[in-house]
């Protein structure tokens, strides 16, 4: 694997993936991973005593949480929620699920991947190894919630029970979490119309992070922000998350609490509400000892849904910050290039 091609070959044609790479028990990481010095974490830059609000979600219709919610959102743009009504078995038992995944034989990985159409299943290494100068150092499984009828005919079978159920689960939690944040725009409520521009797509992804000989110097995903209207994401007791401060360079860490869910403000949710809620960067740091696994609900708009900043928004007279732009044009655009912080925003900027 001394050219690119051939780490390309191994890593994505092959079905290997950075699982493979990790099975060989490299003594370093192959230069393709090695973040320049200026992308990696400065440890100096982390805010200590510092991490994103924690919400019991059990009243979730009293005012005072939906207060602390609509908080979150303007001022951090993640919180984490406990207490959220999702049973912690079903937690447990999707995460094992997406062990049982990666651990497949890369053959059995490879007929999957080749015989899933994209628009249903997708599995892939780093982010997108084609239009990235340095990968990443994570695979993951993308499950987009289509009909049932395409849901049992491809979705893997060695996880697409636990999924499924989870999935039900979430939407009752993605309705009520979206109808708090609509709420406070002044929006009445989720309606069809609005439901198909919110959540019109919901792709459920197993993000897994090996363990890495090297974990200073890669990046398991690194600093962006997600093109969702919110992401909804469950991770283990691993940890490895980091949030972007509001003081300039600074990184916050996102501590796992048992049977919490993070919830983060995607770009959609920025742009519809013209800038109040925060759509925040965020990364991934690699673990020297331990396989991290993260489960994230990307509740995305339906790719012929149009965003712009909502009316009512803007009924004060406030000045649109951004355009109108039809969402696939958007998620193409943000999967045509590496992660690259907050710059796929601009491509909605008047």
């Amino acid at each position: 694997m001394s050219s690119p091609t051939d780490l390309i070959d191994f890593l994505v044609n092959q079905a290997n993936g950075v699982k493979g790479l990790a099975d060989l028990n490299l003594p370093s990481v192959p230069h393709q991973y090695i973040q320049p010095l200026q992308a990696r974490l400065d440890h100096t830059k982390i805010v200590p005593q510092e991490s994103i609000p924690i919400i019991d979600f059990t009243n979730w219709d009293d005012p005072d949480v939906q207060d602390s919610i609509f908080d979150a959102a303007t001022k951090w743009g993640f919180f984490q929620v406990v207490n959220h009504g999702i049973p912690f078995k079903v937690l447990d038992d999707l995460k094992a699920a997406g062990h049982r995944f990666f651990e497949l034989p890369a053959e059995e990985k490879k007929c999957l991947k080749e015989n899933s159409p994209p628009e249903v299943v997708r599995l892939a290494t780093s982010f997108s190894p084609h239009a990235e100068s340095v990968l990443e150092w994570k695979d993951y499984l993308q499950l987009v919630y289509a009909s049932e009828e395409k849901i049992h005919a491809y979705w893997p079978a060695i996880c697409k029970d636990q999924a499924m159920e989870y999935m039900k689960h979430c939407e009752a939690l993605i309705r009520k979490l979206l109808k708090v944040l609509l709420k406070k725009l002044n929006v009445k409520e989720l309606d069809k119309a609005r439901e198909h521009t919110l959540m019109g797509a919901m792709i459920l992804a197993f993000n897994y992070y090996p363990a890495c000989p090297d974990p200073e110097v890669v990046a398991g995903v690194a600093p962006h922000s997600d093109i969702s209207s919110i992401t909804v994401l469950l991770q283990d007791d691993i940890g490895g998350l980091y949030v972007r401060g509001s003081e300039g360079d600074s990184w916050i860490y996102v501590p796992p609490v048992e049977g919490a869910l993070i919830i983060n403000v995607g770009d959609v949710l920025q742009i519809m509400s013209n800038g109040r809620y925060k759509s925040i960067e965020h990364r991934v740091v690699a673990n020297r000892s331990k396989t991290r696994i993260s489960i994230p609900i990307f509740v995305n708009p339906a790719p012929d849904a149009v965003i712009g900043p909502l009316s009512e928004v803007l009924e004060n007279g406030d000045e649109p910050k951004y355009k109108q732009v039809l969402y696939s044009d958007y998620f193409k655009y943000f999967f045509s290039k590496a992660h690259d912080g907050k710059k796929t925003i601009e491509f909605a900027k008047i």
